[in-house]
């Protein structure tokens, strides 16, 4: 693991990375070294065929506070957000073909929150919450969460977050469906871990393609997205031989019996 500057990357040898915000101090805010940081680390990250699932933490007690309103507020009179997004940390995390589990440990605030819904999985500790607070500092989402946050708790509930700028307990996040589950926080981290290594006992090229089909269908009518499924399957099962299927087979029945309690 790196073991400095406002980013640490821990490489595991199963496959996966954990991705540690590092400025608790300031409650993990996304300065502009933090933000750069998280984008290169990301892009090496993506361009390692070894590491196939990402895990993505804050260091301390919160997940991440957003933008760093403090360093922002320096800009005096000039646009305080015109190089925001330079090094855009949710465009990096969408250039990574793999699964992205976010491990929320604590408060997932504004631009964290975006950070967080940027992710294919949310695990929260108990201690997790998260807010909206765009409308009260004065500046539009820019990173997804005005259009995936509806998307994952219906309009009316996004709605009442983003108007109001009111904190959303880790209970409740679960029960709106914006979360996974929620675990106690020594829990947390270990079970990101687990789902992580997983996700990689799946077949190596399917995580990337499962992923990316689940998201293309989904901002797709329902019919188009019944459509681009059988395109795909039928392109992808050509390349499917039986024997691969046959040499697979024993693995997923001993796992199944595994899970249900078989003997």
């Amino acid at each position: 693991m790196t073991a400095e500057g406002p980013m640490l990357v821990e490489r595991a040898p199963e496959g996966y990375a954990v991705l540690t915000l590092n400025r608790p101090e300031a409650m993990n805010a996304l300065s502009a070294a933090l933000r750069r940081a998280v984008a290169e680390a990301i892009a090496e990250l993506a361009a390692e065929p070894s590491v196939r699932v990402l895990v993505l933490t804050g260091a301390g007690r919160a997940f991440c506070a957003g933008l760093d309103l403090k360093e922002l507020g320096a800009a005096g009179g000039a646009p305080a957000l015109g190089g925001a997004d330079a090094a855009d940390p949710v465009r990096a995390l969408a250039g990574f073909a793999g699964p992205v589990i976010a491990a929320v440990n604590g408060a997932a605030v504004t631009g964290g929150f975006e950070l967080a819904l940027a992710c294919d999985v949310i695990l929260a500790s108990e201690e997790a919450r998260f807010a909206d607070t765009h409308a009260r500092v004065g500046v539009l989402p820019g990173w997804g969460l005005s259009q995936r946050l509806p998307r994952l708790i219906g309009p009316g509930r996004a709605k009442e977050l983003s108007l109001t700028g009111n904190f959303l307990g880790a209970r409740q996040a679960e029960a709106w469906g914006l979360v996974n589950r929620v675990l106690p926080a020594g829990e947390l981290l270990p079970a990101a871990r687990a789902l992580a290594r997983d996700m990689l006992t799946a077949v190596p090229d399917m995580l990337p393609a499962m992923k990316r089909l689940i998201d293309d269908g989904y901002a797709l009518p329902f019919a188009a997205a019944m459509a681009l499924e059988r395109e795909r399957s039928q392109a992808h099962r050509a390349r499917v031989t039986g024997e691969a299927v046959a040499g697979r087979l024993g693995a997923v029945l001993a796992r199944g019996k595994a899970q249900l309690g078989g003997g």
